[in-house]
């Protein structure tokens, strides 16, 4: 992404070129100021997460009752009391391929181990004392005027006590490196979640523009993750899922289903199952070098209780070549030249549901699958160049 542009007056042009932050310490106050750009409504599309900064800077120990041995760049609660970790670096700064990784780890480890249980609210009231201001109010500004403030930190402890975190390494730019790293970590681990957000800065005349984009989410991840917890969740396979289908939408529907798993089967390197608490779930993966390219997934429920086959924009955009988004509208283009299918401009930086009905003629789900073979044609490109 080399340039965005801005209409200016209703019809003057205007190029914003791409620059680079001056200095770290310039993203991080940006960061404080504007807890909006950690991309909340990226990180969550269905509950999008408000930020509530408890302070910059703030000490990690190594030891129980130890000073803190670091410093964290942020420190974040969101609206259901989750820890929020943020690291900042540019990507200029070489450490940001492995050493972020290795430092961030030390400091989440640590922290869960060695923070004293009531040791955000403290530091948060310090933070208010500082500037005048009343760490209940604050509080109920933040979650709204009916909730309890006591309530609120008891949920942040417990949070913390169990290894409920979030880790966020936010740049510039987010090298390959970085976000290979941080979707494998996001995949394995079950209590924390791992991200990266990149905020690209363009500057025109007296134009500044910021533009955050959240790197590292994958589908696996976002099904162990998803729903009131890990201990609802159960592992679909094959037998489950047509099982759960037929017992739900009957013979026809749950064939459809079966032709494109085969499908799939015949044209991707593998087909991951979910862990769905209520909904199965499968999803065509496609290995292009060390990328893991998520297709779409076949959901045994979705809108009003539907048999769904939810197409994978969203996941698209963090990897080439559809990481441009005039190739994700050429895709949404042929899409919506098949019969039954009409998917808005805006659905292609979403996960847009198609009723699993609308592929039940064959002609239909030839042309679909077509458009997904086209798919797999432009990311295996990349091994060829």
């Amino acid at each position: 992404m080399g340039e965005i542009f801005l209409i200016q007056d209703g019809h003057t042009l205007v190029p914003l070129a791409q620059r680079p932050y001056e200095s770290e310490s310039l993203l991080q106050t940006l960061l404080a100021k504007y807890p909006s750009l950690l991309a909340g409504d990226q990180v969550n599309p269905e509950a999008p997460r408000k930020w509530l900064l408890i302070r910059q800077e703030i000490p990690v120990p190594d030891a129980q009752d130890g000073s803190g041995r670091w410093s964290l760049d942020h420190l974040f609660l969101d609206q259901d009391g989750v820890p929020t970790l943020v690291e900042v670096k540019r990507s200029s700064d070489t450490r940001i391929r492995r050493e972020v990784v290795g430092q961030m780890l030390d400091y989440a480890a640590n922290a869960v181990k060695h923070w004293p249980a009531d040791f955000i609210r403290i530091e948060f009231e310090k933070v208010c004392a500082a500037k005048g201001a009343d760490p209940s109010e604050e509080i109920r500004g933040f979650l709204g005027v009916d909730q309890d403030p006591d309530q609120f930190w008891i949920t942040v402890r417990t949070n913390l006590k169990a290894g409920r975190v979030r880790l966020l390494f936010v740049a510039d730019e987010i090298p390959d490196e970085l976000r290979r790293v941080v979707e494998f970590l996001n995949e394995q681990m079950d209590s924390a979640e791992v991200l990266a957000i990149e905020i690209r800065q363009f500057a025109g005349p007296s134009v500044q523009t910021l533009v955050p984009r959240v790197i590292g989410q994958t589908a696996e991840a976002e099904s162990r993750k998803g729903g009131s917890g890990s201990a609802s969740k159960r592992q679909w396979d094959e037998s489950t899922f047509f099982a759960e289908m037929l017992s739900r939408h009957g013979a026809p529907t749950t064939d459809v289903a079966r032709q494109i798993l085969q499908w799939a089967r015949a044209h991707v390197s593998r087909v991951w199952w979910g862990r769905g608490s209520t909904n199965g779930s499968f999803v065509p993966v496609q290995e292009v070098g060390d990328d893991n390219h998520q297709l779409f997934a076949v959901y045994t429920g979705g809108a009003k209780g539907q048999a769904s086959l939810e197409i994978y924009f969203y996941w698209y955009t963090s990897k080439p070549p559809f990481d441009n988004p005039d190739k994700r509208r050429e895709m949404l283009r042929m899409l919506n030249d098949i019969p039954g299918i009409k998917l808005p401009e805006s659905a292609i930086d979403k996960r847009p549901n198609i009723p699993l009905t609308t592929l039940a003629e064959e002609a239909v789900r030839a042309r679909f699958l077509k458009v997904m073979e086209w798919y797999l044609e432009q990311v295996n490109k990349k091994t060829a160049v």
